[in-house]
């Protein structure tokens, strides 16, 4: 089985990009970040018209989370126990959703940007981790054989080499100590990032501002990740970055995530022939 994740950086405006990218990746499970978009505004018939089933979350033009599989989509959660919500009133933003699909608990996360250092946003990013740790750390004590993966843009670069340099992030959000402390206590708490091993850097980057030409110039930054518990860890046997989808006209300013499982014959026969 194949999981991939992808912030597209708004689903209606690269509709035509994504139906192209699932026709050639061979994608069994897709979590999809930033779909800017309502649930009565997300383009549905670019999965369901290529055998996928689909569930998203979006409550506004901004945000928005969703899961396309074509192995099976059950068990469909929108948020995760304690997930803190901004603002004041403080509203629950659409930043997780999770779906279980081919036994694999499947969570695609749109982790808060954070903003700057001193503001709201980025407090409210650190306490947004911490509940999700405890939401993990939980569902592991409960079931230690659980196949979970936290997959999506979790705008954090946990280490140096994860951004092109460091001297240019120096006072900016994604590197600073806490939030690099939040992604290691998920980590910490039983959930593996199993991409690096695969693609490992310097140099190798999964996000590129559109600006000053920081794509072909190579300055870019990892913050997407696939965070695999124990029992998922075990199965995977390759990731890989398509950083082709970065190219070209109308791109988003991610590149799709991919990891590759042990087991993929055990889908069932019927969403087999779902291609």
């Amino acid at each position: 089985m194949r999981i991939a994740t992808w912030n597209v950086n708004s689903a209606r405006a690269r509709a035509e990009r994504i139906g192209d990218w699932l026709d050639r990746s061979d994608i069994d499970v897709v979590a999809i970040q930033e779909t800017k978009a309502r649930d009565d505004q997300f383009p549905a018939s670019v999965f369901t018209d290529r055998g996928y089933e689909v569930a998203h979350h979006g409550l506004s033009q901004w945000n928005g989370v969703a899961i396309a599989s074509r192995v099976g989509l059950d068990d469909v959660r929108i948020g995760f126990p304690g997930q803190p919500g901004y603002g004041d009133p403080e509203e629950r933003e659409a930043r997780a959703i999770a779906a279980t699909c081919a036994g694999v608990q499947v969570w695609s996360l749109y982790v808060p940007n954070g903003r700057e250092v001193d503001h709201p946003h980025y407090a409210y990013k650190l306490r947004w981790l911490e509940a999700l740790r405890e939401a993990g750390a939980a569902r592991l004590t409960e079931d230690p054989e659980a196949q979970i993966a936290y997959v999506g843009d979790f705008n954090i670069a946990p280490q140096d080499d994860d951004v092109w340099d460091m001297a240019a992030f120096e006072g900016l959000t994604h590197i600073t100590e806490p939030e690099r402390s939040a992604f290691q206590a998920l980590i910490d708490a039983g959930f593996d990032e199993v991409v690096r091993e695969h693609t490992p850097g310097p140099g190798v980057y999964t996000y590129w501002d559109y600006k000053g030409l920081a794509f072909p110039k190579r300055r870019g930054m990892r913050i997407d990740f696939v965070l695999a518990s124990p029992a998922l860890r075990a199965r995977v046997t390759g990731a890989s970055i398509d950083r082709e989808e970065r190219k070209g006209k109308g791109a988003s300013d991610h590149a799709p995530v991919i990891v590759a499982l042990d087991g993929a014959d055990d889908r069932p026969v019927d969403r087999q022939k779902k291609q």
